[in-house]
């Protein structure tokens, strides 16, 4: 049969590479199908927790991979499989090690098991934690499960592209971009396009105008749900023509493909590819008519919600049974008259099939071997010397029991290891021998491997810590220079800037008037609107923004107007930034700076206070909360010279203060985890953060009056918190503490109390309950009597500190009430 055949490719080559590359294309479609399908059985077996596959959709994955070049970013979802293979950056067996959650990096170099299969990533860091060369390497940052959740970091992968292409200061990071020529490609399935977080990346890349390309893999379903409950219109690409670039208007392309149509994806993706590249003009890509053949997951059947047509168009349409169809269908007549086809026969594609289940068992096997032989050498050692033990323990029959339950598990975990030695432990406890000590050891050894396998990078370990910076002091004038504290960070930022060319600032108000507090002043006039800039009112994406091009290697400050907006882009603090050096094994990173400000604030929806939401949410980030703007502009520096993300919450109600200006701006720096003694007593110890810490200054000054002296101790650091440990050794001087905080109770208060009196033992001296003075466990109602009424006062303070002393010594402090 002959067709016109256009395979478009900017680059001429023989017909025989053409053919080898066709070829090659269909060994990974059925290398990737067989791992889905032989992935299922290793769930419904039981040797893997849960199985999310990427079958149906390899055709297009191979069409993307054509396009994407080294220095390119990936920020995808959980079915990308066949892409990744197709880059060469994930193997058959790699993927059956992550579907059995192997904790070994240089096994399984996703997440080291700690996430479940289908979440891919590669590595932007070496050993030591420093940036490997990203232009020299097909990149794809870490996926994240929470539907459209790869979206808002998406618009940041594409954004440092056009950092890196205009601004001119950049030129020497070579090892991060070359010119701005870099596509970030994003790949969402069709239902997830129902997020707002879709919907807000399209929009904020629309008006950047980035080089990104957004594959959506429309398989018409979403789980159990029909397109139809999920999509104006059952199509994306249908409501979304509004963006469809125009003329000189900035907008989209809008590319709608089959997916099933190895040679239109394949024009399709290089035309995308070249547009986001060369112009910077965002792309998206419509690939409908997907197939999902074994359903959404391995946790429910779809033949339950798809009619019976559908299940046989499915298997009619079926990408890789209709690229099968193509190859073997494919005729091309060269200049001289010859035929060319490519394949002679149907033998060869049955034999690449053949060749394809054949290596994906031998993989999938041999994935299991590797990882069950480092557990059952383990289950030996255990048997063996519970053997020992059952024989000298008074209690043998009750530890043989366990012995032989460990022995009879077939399929072993560690639970199963401990559960059995740790039981055993239990009768020994009255028993001393030798073997009772290896049973401890053991055990212990078992423990603290899985502390590093379990439990690591969370922040960073490497020389680039914030946390191992040293601080350093402000330095002044011998005449003191009073100046409004917005100064102090206005000159400060001046002076970041001029030293990182890589820093830039982007939020809501922040560029042309300099910030809603004149923090920036006059800033972007002088480093212009790429590195100092606005943007919508849009949290989630300024967050996403400041996330993609930290992973670049830019250090950007993501400003959110005031703490309270922050809700609008905690899930993606949450789910992604705080999580991607612990869920990529310290593989990848993202030291993003975001930049708020709150406390003793007014109203409902602007009380600036909502600490405790955000701290028990984004462990993995630095939570900063400096009382001035001195301390502030010295958290700034110290981060800048690490490699961690921090949220640095300023005091609103500080940038008019007068504050001395230092003299070593960009310089100076605030230690992070280390709290401030900022006024020394005998009484009673005060900890809090923040604005409130002026209200508890002043009420110190009154509680003089009556004979009682606090000392007051600066948190500065929620986390972490006071990691030298020095809030204990004033309570051993007090011996009562008090938690002062705005936030409602059972918040911040409640965290700064375990620390404090659990984790620093301060239970040991203390004369007297410890206590915490809290907010109300209501939002602040407006106006000044509403905060008066919602939040500590300086009354409230008094009053708390002094009953406190007058249970202690009721004859010295008379009750007041």
């Amino acid at each position: 049969m002959m067709q016109k055949t256009e395979i478009a490719n900017t680059e001429q080559i023989s017909f025989e590479d053409f053919k080898n590359d066709v070829l090659n294309d269909y060994r990974i479609a059925r290398l990737s199908r067989e791992c889905s399908l032989l992935g299922r059985r290793e769930v419904l077996t039981g040797k893997a927790k849960f199985g999310i596959f990427g079958d149906g959709k390899e055709v297009p994955q191979l069409a993307m991979a054509k396009a994407f070049k080294n220095g390119d970013f990936r920020s995808g979802y959980y079915r990308d499989q066949t892409f990744m293979m197709a880059i060469d950056e994930l193997s058959p067996q790699q993927f059956f090690a992550g579907l059995y959650g192997h904790n070994n990096i240089e096994i399984e170099p996703m997440s080291a098991g700690r996430q479940m299969g289908g979440h891919f990533a590669t590595h932007s860091l070496d050993e030591d934690g420093k940036w490997k060369n990203l232009t020299t390497q097909k990149n794809s940052s870490s996926d994240i499960s929470p539907t459209a959740g790869q979206m808002p970091r998406l618009l940041g992968l594409a954004q440092a592209s056009k950092i890196y292409r205009n601004v001119k200061s950049l030129e020497n990071f070579t090892n991060f971009s070359d010119k701005g020529n870099e596509v970030s490609w994003g790949t969402i399935g069709n239902a997830s396009t129902s997020e707002g977080l879709f919907f807000e990346t399209i929009n904020a890349a629309g008006v950047l105008q980035v080089p990104m390309v957004m594959s959506v893999w429309d398989d018409e379903y979403g789980i159990s749900v029909h397109a139809k409950h999920q999509t104006t219109k059952e199509s994306i690409s249908e409501i979304l023509k509004g963006f469809q670039k125009e003329n000189d208007t900035k907008g989209y392309e809008i590319f709608v493909v089959n997916g099933w149509d190895y040679v239109q994806l394949m024009d399709v993706y290089n035309k995308a590819g070249k547009i986001a590249r060369e112009q910077h003009i965002p792309v998206l890509i419509h690939v409908k008519e997907l197939t999902q053949p074994q359903g959404h997951s391995t946790s429910g059947s779809h033949e339950r919600y798809k009619s019976t047509e559908r299940l046989q168009w499915e298997e009619d349409f079926d990408c890789i049974t209709q690229m099968r169809k193509w190859v073997l269908e494919f005729e091309l007549q060269d200049e001289n008259g010859n035929i060319l086809k490519l394949i002679d026969s149907e033998e060869e594609l049955l034999d690449i099939e053949k060749q394809a289940k054949k290596q994906v068992s031998q993989a999938k096997r041999d994935a299991w071997t590797v990882y069950t032989n480092e557990i059952k050498a383990e289950v030996t050692i255990a048997v063996t010397l519970l053997d020992v033990i059952a024989k000298k323990s008074n209690n043998g029959s009750f530890i043989t029991k366990y012995r032989n339950d460990l022995a009879s598990v077939t399929e072993p975990i560690r639970k199963d290891i401990l559960i059995a030695t740790r039981k055993s432990l239990r009768y020994l406890k009255d028993e001393d021998f030798i073997e009772k000590k290896t049973l401890q050891k053991f055990i212990k050894d078992i423990i603290d491997n899985a502390a590093v396998n379990f439990s690591t990078h969370l922040v960073s370990e490497t020389t680039f810590s914030p946390q191992k910076i040293v601080s350093e002091a402000p330095k002044y004038t011998p005449k003191k220079n009073l100046v409004d504290a917005r100064v102090i960070m206005r000159d400060n930022f001046d002076a970041i800037f001029n030293k990182y060319p890589e820093a830039l600032i982007f939020g809501e108000d922040a560029g042309y008037i300099g910030d809603v507090n004149q923090g920036l002043e006059g800033l972007q006039e002088k480093y212009g609107e790429l590195r100092v800039s606005d943007t919508g009112i849009r949290e989630a994406t300024i967050l996403g923004q400041g996330i993609g091009m930290a992973m670049r290697g830019l250090r950007p400050i993501a400003e959110i107007q005031y703490l309270d907006y922050l809700l609008y882009a905690l899930q993606i603090m949450s789910d992604d930034l705080a999580t991607l050096r612990y869920r990529t094994f310290g593989k990848q990173k993202a030291p993003l700076i975001v930049r708020t400000r709150g406390h003793r604030l007014e109203g409902i929806w602007h009380s600036g206070s909502p600490m405790g939401g955000i701290i028990n949410n984004v462990r993995g980030i630095h939570v900063l909360v400096p009382r001035n703007m001195t301390k502030a502009a010295g958290f700034y520096n110290t981060l800048l010279e690490g490699d961690d993300p921090a949220l640095v919450i300023e005091c609103l109600n500080g940038y008019r203060l007068k504050e001395e200006l230092p003299t070593n701006l960009g310089e100076f720096k605030t230690p992070i985890g280390v709290v401030e003694t900022i006024k020394e007593g005998t009484d009673i110890t005060v900890i809090s953060y923040g604005s409130t810490l002026r209200i508890v200054s002043e009420v110190a000054k009154e509680l003089t009056q009556v004979g009682i002296d606090i000392e007051i101790i600066d948190a500065q650091s929620l986390l972490p918190f006071d990691l030298n440990h020095d809030t204990v050794k004033s309570i051993a001087k007090t011996n009562r503490l008090l938690v002062i905080d705005e936030d409602v109770p059972g918040g911040a208060s409640a965290y700064l109390l375990q620390e404090i009196i659990e984790n620093q033992n301060g239970y040991k001296y203390l004369d007297s309950k410890p206590q915490t003075l809290t907010a109300k466990a209501h939002r602040p109602a407006y106006g000044t009597d509403g905060d008066y009424f919602s939040k500590p006062s300086a009354e409230d303070i008094f009053e708390k500190i002094y009953a406190i002393m007058s249970e202690a010594n009721p004859n010295k402090y008379k009750s007041l009430y």
